[in-house]
C-alpha cells in the first residue's frame, strides 16, 4: 500500500482530514513513506520489535482518515459504503497484530 501512495495518490489525498496543515499530497507521501518504513522494519528481525510498535502507531494515526472516508462515502453506492465502514473496526485487529509482532520479536 505504501507504494500506491506514490503511484496513485489521489484516493489517499481525498481522505486526508482537512484539519491537517499543509497539502493533502504531502500527507499522502509522508504516510506512504511511513508505511514502507514500517514494513521494512517488521521484515527485518533485528528491527522487528520497533517495527511492530511503529506499525501499531501508524494504524492508530491513520484512523482519522478512515473515519473521514466513512463520512465522505455516506452517499456512495452500498458496496463502497460497506468497504469504507468495514475499515473502521478492522483497525483494532491490525493494531493488535502489530503489537503481537512486537511482543514476539527477538530482543
Amino acid at each position: 500500500m505504501g507504494v500506491l501512495h506514490f503511484v496513485k495518490p489521489e484516493p489517499f489525498d481525498a481522505i486526508v482530514p482537512r484539519q491537517l496543515p499543509g497539502a493533502a499530497r504531502t500527507w499522502t507521501h509522508l504516510s506512504g513513506v511511513a508505511e514502507l518504513g514500517c514494513a521494512a522494519a517488521v521484515a527485518v528481525p533485528r528491527t522487528r520489535r520497533l517495527g511492530g510498535l511503529l506499525t501499531a502507531g501508524l494504524f492508530v494515526g491513520v484512523f482519522p482518515a478512515n473515519v473521514k472516508m466513512a463520512l465522505d462515502y455516506r452517499r456512495k453506492p452500498a458496496k463502497q459504503r460497506l468497504v469504507a465502514l468495514a475499515r473502521l473496526p478492522l483497525q483494532v485487529p491490525l493494531v493488535l497484530w502489530a503489537l503481537r509482532v512486537r511482543d514476539k520479536a527477538p530482543r
